[in-house]
C-alpha cells in the first residue's frame, strides 16, 4: 500500500490501463496529475496551450487508436466544450477520459460549477471517485469503459479528492496495442449528413448506459438502519459516513447516468431519503427525475462551498461533536505578490496613472487586492484583452481614464492571443501588457510556449512574443524591464498616449523560477514615516506604531523595487 493524492492515483490508474498519451493545460486542482503521469514510464505527456486544443489532440490520439488521458479544471471543460460535445458523437477509437476538477469552495477559481453538468449534457458517463483507490480504479477501468460503449468518459474530482491522500494498492501496467485505424467518414466527419446517424447511435448508446448503470459496480449501498437513506457520491460520501453513522448510504461511483431502478429500490428501503451534495442541486434533481421522493434536510444545506460533517451534522438537526474551534484573534492573512515579483511595479504605475484596468487569470490577479488595487476586472482567460476592447468601444467619444489590459505570458498563449487578432483585426485602441515572467507561475511553475519549456523536457520551440504581435500589425511592440520603475512609468506613459493599439511586453522570471537572493535590505534613521514603501505591498515591508518602515531580512531578497519609492534614501543594503 502506498499514501497517494487523488491526483497522483488518478496517473497511476491511466498508466496501469495501458494509456500511452496525456494532454491537459494546467490549473488547479488538477495539474498534479499530468506531471505524475508525464514521469511514468513508457508514456508521451504534454502542455497544450489551451484545454480545447488539449482535447483535441486527444481525439486525434484515441481516434489514431491510442488510449488518452486529458486533465483540465472545472472551467477548463468550459473551454473544452466545443470538442467534447462532438466527441460524444464519433466516439473513440482508443480508450478516452477527461479528468474535469471541480473546486467547490473556490480555493483557486474565479467560480464553483458542477462539471456532472457536462456529462448529463453531453451524454458521456461519469465517474465519481470517493478517495484515492477508487480514483485509481475509476481511472484505470474507465478506459475499459470508453472502448466498451464508444465513448469519451467523464472522471470528475473535487479539491478535496484531488488533494487529499489516502492508501492505494498500485499495480502493474498493462500494455495496449494501438486500436486499429481504419478510414470511417461516416464516423469522424461530423457534417450534417454523417451527424445525423451518428445522434442515432448516441441515443442507443444511452439506452445501453442506463441499463449498465443498474448494475455498475462502482454503486455501492451500505446499510445500516431503514430510518435515513442518503445518496451521495465523491467527497460528499466521506463526510456523511462521518456524520450520520446512523444512516444507510447509497454511494455512487457512476453519477451519470443514474441507476433509476437501484435508486427506487433503495428509497422504498427506508423511511426517508435525502441527498447530500456540495455547491449544486445536480445530484437531487437528477435522483427526483428518477422519481424518488427526496426529503429536506431539516436545516438546508450550503448552497455555496465544501461540505464537512459539521455542516451535515447541522443540517441534520444534530449536535457538533466537541471540538477546538480557532482562535478569534487569529490575523487575517490576505494573499499578496511575492516579494521581489517582477510585477508589483506595474500595477504600483497603473495605480499611479488611474488606469481602468482589465485583469486576466494568473498569480498577477492579486494586483486587485490593496494597497495595490490597480485593477478593474477578472473575469476568464484571455478577457483582459477583449474587455479592454469592450471598453474603449463603450467609451468612445468620452473623456476617460486610460483603459490597459494586463495578461500573462502563458494566458496570452491560452487565449489572450485570438483576443488580441479580433481587436487588430476591428482597429481597436488601447494597450495590453504582457507580463512574461517566463512560465506558469500561478499553477507551480510550468512551461508554456513563450518560454519553450515542456512537460517532458523534450526539445522544443521558444515562441518570440514581439515577434508573434509584430505579425498580427501591431506597431508599437516594446520591451520593458518590470524591475525599472523609471522605465516602466514611461513606457505606460507614452503606450496610453496613442490612439492606435500598443502592446508592452514586461519581460522578468519569476523569483520563485530562479530563487535568487541578493543581501536583505534594511531601514536606516533618514525614514520620514512617509509610507511610500508600504504601499507596494511587499510582505516583507511593515511598518511599526510611528509608522517607520521595517524590513523583515528572512523574506526580503534584496530586490531593490522599494529603493526606487523613497525620496529619502532611508532604503539601503544591509
Amino acid at each position: 500500500m502506498e499514501l497517494m493524492s487523488g491526483n497522483e492515483a488518478i496517473a497511476q490508474g491511466a498508466w496501469e490501463a495501458g494509456c500511452s498519451i496525456g494532454v491537459a493545460y494546467p490549473g488547479t486542482p488538477s495539474t498534479e496529475t499530468l506531471e505524475a503521469f508525464a514521469a511514468k514510464e513508457g508514456v508521451y505527456a504534454e502542455w497544450c496551450v489551451n484545454e480545447k486544443v488539449a482535447v483535441e489532440v486527444g481525439i486525434g490520439a484515441s481516434a489514431a487508436g491510442a488510449r488518452v488521458l486529458a486533465t483540465m479544471k472545472h472551467v477548463g471543460v468550459n473551454v473544452a466544450a466545443d470538442p467534447l460535445f462532438t466527441a460524444a458523437y464519433t466516439g473513440v477509437g482508443g480508450g478516452f477520459v477527461i479528468l474535469a476538477a471541480d473546486d467547490p469552495g473556490m480555493y483557486s477559481s474565479q467560480n464553483e460549477q458542477d462539471s456532472h453538468y457536462y456529462a448529463q449534457a453531453a451524454a458521456i458517463p461519469c465517474l465519481d471517485p470517493a478517495d484515492s483507490a477508487e480514483a485509481l480504479a475509476f481511472a484505470r477501468d474507465a478506459f475499459d469503459i470508453s472502448e466498451r460503449f464508444d465513448v469519451p468518459v467523464l472522471l470528475r474530482s473535487s479539491v478535496r479528492i484531488s488533494h487529499t491522500k489516502t492508501p492505494v494498492a498500485p499495480g502493474e501496467r498493462v500494455e495496449r496495442p494501438l486500436v486499429p485505424y481504419e478510414k470511417d467518414p461516416a464516423k469522424w466527419v461530423m457534417m450534417p449528413a454523417f451527424a445525423k446517424p451518428r445522434r442515432a447511435v448516441q441515443l442507443a448508446r444511452i439506452d445501453d448506459l442506463r441499463e449498465w448503470a443498474e448494475t455498475c459496480p462502482y454503486n455501492e449501498v451500505v446499510r445500516r438502519g431503514d430510518e435515513v437513506g442518503v445518496v451521495c457520491a465523491g467527497a460528499a460520501y466521506q463526510h456523511v459516513v462521518e456524520a450520520l453513522p446512523e444512516a444507510s448510504v447509497f454511494k455512487l461511483g457512476l453519477t451519470w447516468p443514474l441507476p433509476a431502478t437501484a435508486l427506487r429500490a433503495f428509497a422504498g428501503s427506508v423511511e426517508r431519503l435525502y441527498v447530500v451534495e456540495e455547491g449544486s442541486c445536480y445530484l437531487t434533481d437528477a435522483v427526483a427525475a428518477c422519481g424518488v421522493a427526496v426529503s429536506e434536510p431539516p436545516c438546508a444545506l450550503p448552497r455555496a462551498g465544501e461540505l464537512s460533517p459539521g455542516l451535515v451534522r447541522a443540517a441534520f438537526g444534530l449536535d457538533t461533536p466537541p471540538h477546538a474551534d480557532a482562535a478569534p484573534d487569529v490575523p487575517a492573512r490576505p494573499p499578496a505578490l511575492c516579494p521581489g515579483c517582477p510585477h508589483r511595479l506595474v500595477f504600483k504605475e497603473l495605480a499611479r496613472m488611474r488606469a481602468i484596468v482589465t485583469g486576466d487569470i494568473g498569480c498577477y490577479t492579486l494586483g486587485a487586492l490593496p494597497p495595490l488595487s490597480a485593477m478593474d476586472t477578472t473575469v476568464d482567460m484571455g478577457a483582459s484583452v477583449s474587455m479592454a476592447h469592450g471598453f474603449e468601444l463603450a467609451l468612445a467619444g468620452v473623456e476617460h481614464r486610460p483603459i490597459v489590459a494586463v495578461i500573462g505570458d502563458s494566458t496570452f498563449a491560452h487565449s489572450g492571443l485570438s483576443s488580441l487578432i479580433s481587436t487588430v483585426y476591428n482597429r481597436g485602441a488601447g494597450t495590453v501588457c504582457v507580463l512574461d515572467n517566463r512560465t506558469t507561475a500561478m499553477t507551480g511553475r510550468q512551461g508554456n510556449p513563450f518560454n519553450g519549456v515542456t512537460l517532458q523536457n523534450r526539445p522544443s520551440r521558444e515562441l518570440n512574443i514581439e515577434a508573434v504581435v509584430a505579425a498580427l500589425g501591431v506597431e508599437d511592440v516594446r520591451t520593458v524591464d518590470p524591475n525599472d520603475a523609471a522605465a516602466v512609468r514611461t513606457a505606460l506613459k507614452e503606450a496610453v498616449s496613442t490612439d492606435d493599439i500598443s502592446v508592452i511586453v514586461f519581460r522578468s522570471p519569476c523569483v520563485l523560477l530562479e530563487r535568487k537572493a541578493a543581501r536583505p535590505l534594511w531601514v536606516n534613521a533618514s525614514c520620514t514615516a512617509c509610507g511610500s514603501c508600504a504601499t507596494l505591498g511587499c510582505p516583507a515591508i511593515a511598518r511599526d506604531e510611528q509608522g517607520i518602515a521595517l524590513i523583515d531580512a528572512a523574506l526580503c531578497i534584496g530586490c531593490g523595487q522599494c529603493v526606487q519609492y523613497c525620496r529619502f534614501n532611508a532604503i539601503v543594503p544591509e
